[in-house]
Formats: C-alpha cells, structure tokens, sequence
C-alpha cells in the first residue's frame, strides 16, 4: 500500500529563506498529521551545517515517521559544460544528504528552458548529466525522479522538459533501476496539458508522487489552453488548492497507479491555506488509498 508524505508547501519562505521556522518546528507540526514520512528540501537554511543532517532524522524517526525524499533543482541545460559539472557535484551532494537522512529518493530536474536550446541538445545535456549521476546514487541505494516540474523559485525560465512531449522523450532516453518518475499532476495542467494523458504514458516508471490539486479561479480548462503567455499565463488563472477540491481526477489517477503496481510514497504539497486544510488533504488522500489498494 502506498505511504504518505509531507512537503512544507506553505513553509519554504520561513524555512528556506527568512529562518522564522526552525526545521524542529516544521517536524513538531507535521508528526501531528496521519502521514508516514516527510519530504525534505535540500534548500531549507539549516541543511548547509551538515551537523544538523542526523539531528534531523533523529527528530522526524522519534516521532515515527521516515525521510523518505528529497527536493532539490539540478540544472543540466545550461550550455557551458563547466557549469553543467558544479551542477552534477551539487546533485551528488545533495545524494549525500538523502543517504544521510535515511531516504530512498532524490530528485533531479532536466535544467532551464533556455532561448536558442532545442529540444534535442537539451534532452541529451539533460539525460547525459543524470547519467554521471546514477552510479553514484545507485552505490549510495538512490533512485533519482525526474518530476514533470514547472519552474525552481531561483530559476529565470521555465522547466526544459516541462511539456509532455520533451518530458516523455528525456524519460524514454534514460534507462537504469536507480531512474524512475516523480509524477505531479496539478503541473500538468501549467503545461496547459491532460495529467491523465501524461501519467498514460509514463505510468509503469513512475516510483513516486506529489499529490496536490489546483482550481481555476476564473474561466474554464478551455480558456486555459488557449491563454496567450505561456506557463505564467497558466499560472495566474489556477491556484493550489484542497486536495480532491480541484480538477484531478484522482479516482482515475489512483485506479491507473494501482494497474501498473505502484507501491510506494506520495508526498503531498499542499496547506497553502494552513495545516487544518493539509489535515482535510491527508483524510482525502487516506481515504482514497485503501480504496484503491
């Protein structure tokens, strides 16, 4: 049966910019939820004192709960190869930090969407750079997820491979058992795509999964596809919301996961709205789960 996470969506500015949450605090509030783990974040302030990195899975594991993943954003699109190389360092660093915590899961990203970069050089930057990272992770017992990702908060454009078709093509060249995919539906819909059709396609790679859901707040799924602007255009009209309030359809997604065997974490980004709405998000997706498994 799948097993729960929490990804402190509401909390990234306090824990990763200002410091007015301790990670301390962010475990006290998230042990209070029916979850079985915790979704870390390579960026949070107090990660960079590697001292911290026990206490903190001590803390989590004494409150029965596991650090089953980690967030970070590589970027191997960049076209200087000096560049690319620091950005594969930080990743084996940040495999470190997932070995170190106990976790299984460690994310890696295709890079930016850079003017001039077309999609072929960009799949091969992309594939090529979490190649020299798989032997790595596979030494360390790492799966690394690519996510079908809109944009990092630092990043000045877009997810390369955020369309379907570039994402399924960066997948479709990367063969390993330490590969898998971190599918998240409700960014499907800021490519201003079907999340169904992309898990359709990708569904038998898919090792992990960040539940959450959007709304639209004004207009129809129509208009959404049709809005000039591109991903921020997308993302001016939806907003994060409760999940199982919004338009994913997770009757339809948890009926395709359970086909394929899926069996493992679904880390939920959500409580924009405060933890009682992320309390209602985790009864949702408990619900649903021993429904379907």
């Amino acid at each position: 049966m799948p097993r729960l996470a929490a990804f402190p969506k509401a909390f990234m500015q306090a824990l990763c910019k200002d410091g007015t949450m301790t990670v301390s605090e962010w475990i006290s509030l998230a042990a209070k939820l029916d979850i079985d783990g915790l979704e870390w974040y390579a960026g949070f302030l107090e990660m960079e004192d590697q001292k911290n990195w026990p206490r903190f899975k001590k803390e989590v594991e004494d409150h029965g709960k596991v650090i089953p993943m980690m967030c970070c954003s590589p970027d191997f699109t960049h076209p200087d190869a000096k560049f690319r190389e620091k950005e594969i360092i930080k990743q084996k660093s940040w495999i470190d930090m997932t070995h170190a915590l106990g976790g299984s899961y460690c994310r890696v990203l295709s890079g930016q969407r850079r003017p001039k970069l077309s999609v072929e050089e960009g799949v091969k930057l992309a594939a090529d750079c979490i190649y020299e990272c798989l032997p790595y992770a596979q030494e360390r017992g790492i799966t690394l997820i690519l996510e079908n990702h809109y944009k990092d908060d630092f990043w000045e454009y877009p997810e390369f491979a955020q369309k379907m078709d570039v994402f399924c093509k960066l997948v479709d060249s990367i063969d390993h058992p330490n590969f898998g995919v971190n599918y998240d539906p409700s960014n499907t819909y800021l490519a201003g795509e079907d999340p169904l059709e992309l898990l359709y396609k990708v569904s038998n790679r898919v090792v992990t999964m960040h539940a959450s859901d959007r709304y639209l707040k004004e207009g129809t799924i129509e208009d959404l596809r049709r809005e000039e602007g591109g991903a921020a255009g997308y993302a001016k009209r939806l907003s994060h919301g409760e999940i199982g309030k919004g338009l994913n359809d997770y009757d339809a997604i948890f009926t395709e996961l359970k086909r394929v065997g899926f069996d493992s974490w679904i880390s939920i980004e959500d409580g924009v709205d405060g933890m009682e709405q992320l309390e209602r998000s985790v009864a949702f997706l408990r619900k649903k789960i021993s429904q379907y498994w």
